[in-house]
């Protein structure tokens, strides 16, 4: 039998420290120092999404508020395509089958995010029926906003005492 084992709980901890240099760096008992520095991508994409919205099939009383409405509908749809291009799509589906014949398909799609930065490029009708809008999203500026929010950081030096 070792004589650690005969040692109680409480008595370990000091036999860690009286063990010396052999036993010390098992125990745990290091303080340090750690510096951080921020961490900047070497290139930035500038994103881009489009955005169309039918005007006659908007609600609204005149040709002016359905106009109005197709370019609220598109520059969503602009933001929806971004939001996508920088978070992705979640995707469910689900089959069911009854006596191997296939009773019923769903596939459901979702998009979910914050869009800082975005900027409308142009806006504008597309034939009698068909409102467009463009936005750019530039990722350093996106960068920028984050690094107002957040420090992104890095191990930049670790000294030990």
């Amino acid at each position: 039998m070792s004589w650690i084992t005969i040692l109680k709980p409480k008595s370990i901890f000091a036999a860690c420290l009286l063990g010396g240099g052999l036993v010390l760096p098992g125990c745990g008992i290091v303080d340090k120092h750690v510096e951080w520095e921020t961490v900047e991508p070497e290139t930035y994409p500038v994103l881009k999404a489009i955005g169309y919205a039918p005007i006659n099939a908007q609600t609204g009383d005149t040709e002016s508020m359905k106009l109005i409405m197709a370019m609220k509908a598109s520059k969503l749809d602009a933001y929806r395509e971004l939001t996508e291009q920088v978070y992705g799509q979640q995707i469910a589906g689900s089959q069911s089958v009854s006596n191997l014949v296939m009773n019923s398909e769903t596939m459901k799609s979702s998009v979910e995010g914050v869009i800082r930065g975005a900027k409308v490029v142009k806006t504008y009708p597309v034939g009698d029926d068909t409102y467009v809008t463009e936005l750019t999203l530039d990722m350093k500026k996106v960068h920028d906003i984050y690094l107002t929010t957040v420090k992104p950081r890095k191990v930049k030096s670790v000294k030990y005492y």
